[in-house]
């Protein structure tokens, strides 16, 4: 006999012990380590072109306004010892509007009186640093005018004459409304280049990540597909380098438990020889006592009460190893299903066949009740099995539907085909007491009883639905308890349905 399994979160809540965290999925991990950084990375890279472009573009944006000033500049010049700047009309109207922003200019003399232009214009800050990438005196500075952000570049500009000489300021600005559009533009333009980069760079490593995870997917699947007895070595070149010592390890566990159900199934067999030799010899002799006991019953004995109770005790002694006998072919049973004897001698088998030889060896029991039994086939349905377990689950259920059924009762052993879904059903009805529907999965735990049931028949084991759920669960079948509700004389009773993948029918 297996333990039964021991649950992880059970495993891990030792006293000691923190349960273990769950790692979530493998997929979600590697995309997340993969496509976090790389966002990082492009934001880090769209604020690194966006500011690059941007000092591109005021590199632009200054070679032009001082382009602009040295125009103003060469207009520049000193007459009878003034500085004058001789800009016509249609030069100012240039500089008072641009089709991208508005410009103004301020224009003083080398003693710094105001000579032309707009005489408000903000003054050089002492603190700004002459500009380096080109050789004029030009300093380019940030300033408010009129409640608009100006760009402002100021030019020294040597005039002279016969009379004088010095150093004109020639100031031009320029708003900065061009200048946002281009940088809006820019931004846009970064953003949503980025933004595509990052979408398709996120599809190509979504889809890489599932075709490199594609082979565990495989053996996940595998696994799954197993069948209960199948502890075949899984293929290691299959999977991924990385992954092998892994397939590697399953392989060697699954040789260890082959090792170890191969022990246990050798005990059994040990154990089902040696068991039941001297509990049959037992019961054997304990029914001699009881014969000769019942032939001679004043033999040696003085008093008759003494006859009695030694007549009782022998006849205990019987029914304790008769039922010790029925419970030790019950265990043995049970662990042969659960260890999927089925498994190594399946063959196509007569459901029908084997219904009807388990309801004849049970005749005699249920007419000793005055229980009506009945058989019901329309015809042979065949399914693949093992014919000794495939007549014990057959045993167990007949068997359980007789002891809980009361005398004058009735039961119907039937197999019929699901046409729908194509499978065998088994099906025994009673007209016993059923089962309460909170306690119609427990049943099939081993020792398990209902209280209703200890009470009706205090001396059963508590392994007869447990041994069919395993045998059926060996044939992928499936079990299901309910209400007798078609036939009011077995209700309200219980309906046994065992459903069988259906091989072929004889008469198809």
């Amino acid at each position: 006999m297996t333990a039964p399994p021991v649950h992880p979160a059970a495993a891990d809540s030792k006293p000691g012990n923190k349960p273990a965290k769950s790692l979530g999925s493998l997929r979600s991990q590697l995309l997340s380590w993969l496509l976090i950084p790389l966002l990082l990375l492009v934001a880090l890279d769209a604020f690194s072109v966006y500011r690059n472009a941007l000092d591109v573009a005021d590199l632009a944006y200054d070679r032009a306004l001082l382009a602009s000033t040295r125009a103003l500049a060469e207009r520049v010049s000193v007459v009878d010892g003034k500085v004058v700047a001789d800009v016509p009309y249609v030069a100012l109207d240039s500089f008072e509007t641009d089709t991208l922003g508005r410009i103004y200019y301020k224009v003083t003399g080398t003693r710094g009186e105001f000579v032309s232009g707009y005489e408000d214009l903000p003054a050089l800050p002492p603190d700004v640093p002459r500009s380096e990438i080109y050789p004029a005196l030009v300093r380019f500075y940030h300033a408010n005018y009129h409640n608009q952000a100006v760009r402002i570049a100021a030019l020294y500009q040597p005039v002279y004459d016969d009379s004088m000489r010095g150093i004109a300021l020639i100031q031009v600005g320029e708003t900065m409304d061009a200048r946002s559009d281009l940088t809006r533009k820019i931004l846009f333009s970064t953003l949503w280049r980025q933004g595509l980069l990052v979408t398709v760079a996120a599809l190509l490593v979504w889809f890489a990540v599932r075709f490199v995870l594609r082979p565990l997917m495989q053996l996940k699947a595998a696994v799954e597909a197993r069948a209960t007895t199948d502890l075949a070595d899984f293929e290691v070149n299959q999977v991924h380098r990385e992954v092998r010592p892994l397939v590697v390890a399953m392989n060697g566990y699954m040789g260890r438990l082959q090792a170890l159900i191969t022990g246990q199934r050798r005990f059994i067999a040990d154990a089902s020889h040696q068991l039941r030799t001297p509990l049959t010899v037992l019961k054997t002799q304990a029914e001699l006592a009881l014969r000769e006991l019942d032939r001679n019953p004043n033999r040696n004995f003085d008093d008759k009460r003494a006859w009695h109770s030694l007549r009782e005790i022998v006849a205990s002694i019987a029914g304790t190893t008769d039922a010790t006998v029925h419970l030790a072919n019950r265990l043995l049973t049970l662990a042969r299903a659960e260890h999927g004897a089925a498994e190594s001698g399946n063959e196509p088998v007569s459901l029908t066949d084997i219904a009807h030889q388990v309801g004849m060896e049970q005749a005699r029991a249920a007419v000793k009740k005055q229980i009506d039994l009945s058989f019901d086939a329309a015809d042979q349905l065949i399914v693949s099995g093992n014919a000794l377990l495939l007549h014990e689950l057959v045993s167990n259920l007949l068997d359980n539907a007789i002891h809980y059924t009361p005398a004058g009762g009735k039961i119907v052993l039937r197999v019929r085909r699901d046409s729908v879904a194509q499978r065998a059903l088994l099906e025994v009805e009673d007209s016993g007491m059923g089962i309460a529907e909170e306690d119609r999965e427990r049943v099939f735990s081993a020792f398990y009883r209902a209280p209703s049931a200890q009470q009706q028949n205090p001396g059963g084991a508590g392994l007869g639905l447990s041994i069919v759920r395993d045998i059926a669960s060996s044939h992928g079948a499936r079990i299901t308890l309910s209400a007798v509700e078609e036939d009011k004389d077995l209700a309200p009773g219980l309906k046994v349905t065992v459903s069988f993948p259906l091989a072929l029918s004889i008469d198809s």
